[in-house]
């Protein structure tokens, strides 16, 4: 299994989300003299989407821990430009959580991927320079790094709010990022479910906020308190079930 790095660029969602280049086709050798062919992800990315399983997102390639495995592709797909991604931070792993933080301050901005070589040719590119073209790929793996072999596969954007997260989704529809209806309407139903979790919890927390300055009241506020938290996860199995029945 060989591994080939890029710089990188983030967004983030709820835990947060990473919208990234793992790979791009720009005709300059990297550290190792290869370059990229275009298409060379597009069947191994097919066979992802049928499995039915995410594309793993580590941090370092770090196989061997369970919690270096940080999160979990969505989307992802070739441009012009590479092989880019989307994928979700694990919310309650606290190493996705400081690796995201680390992203969203700019401190990590780098992207990698493990892969197989499944054909491959020597190519003559602009100037005379010779390289190694990998023309198509196994991929078993992206990853966030410190320092890449590509330095152009950079992390683009980095998002952490669930506002932020519904300003993006509600662009993508509108901008008709995604190709098929079939995604545009489930992207409505995801905008709709999360508008209607936001009001319900907005609601509980403005009915059941209390003076944390009436000692008295301690008690009781502490009694609200609980009760407003059961009503909080109440509310999102509530609006969860209610949209995606």
């Amino acid at each position: 299994m060989l591994r080939k790095s890029f710089k990188a660029a983030f967004e983030e969602t709820d835990g947060g989300r990473v919208r990234a280049y793992a790979s791009t086709f720009d005709r300059e050798p990297d550290a190792y003299g290869d370059v990229i062919a275009k298409g060379a992800f597009a069947e191994t990315l097919e066979r992802w989407r049928e499995s039915g399983k995410p594309i793993p997102l580590l941090w370092g390639h770090d196989t061997a821990d369970p919690y270096s495995n940080i999160g979990a592709c969505y989307d992802y797909g070739e441009d012009d430009r590479g092989f880019w991604f989307e994928a979700a931070f694990d919310a309650d792993n606290e190493r996705a959580q400081y690796v995201r933080k680390l992203a969203a301050e700019g401190r990590v901005y780098q992207c990698s991927f493990a892969y197989e070589i499944l054909q491959a040719a020597e190519v003559t590119l602009d100037g005379g320079r010779k390289a190694y073209e990998l023309q198509k790929l196994e991929l078993f793996e992206v990853s966030i790094v410190q320092i890449p072999a590509n330095q152009h596969a950079t992390i683009e954007d980095v998002k952490s709010n669930l506002a932020e997260t519904l300003e993006e989704t509600a662009a993508a529809i509108k901008a008709g990022r995604r190709n098929s209806a079939k995604d545009t309407d489930e992207l409505r139903r995801i905008a709709d479910a999360a508008a209607e979790i936001t009001e319900t919890v907005n609601g509980l927390l403005s009915d059941t906020n209390t003076d944390p300055d009436d000692g008295d009241d301690k008690r009781e506020g502490d009694s609200e308190g609980a009760k407003s938290q059961a009503e909080l996860v109440a509310a999102y199995k509530q609006a969860i079930k209610t949209y995606w029945e």
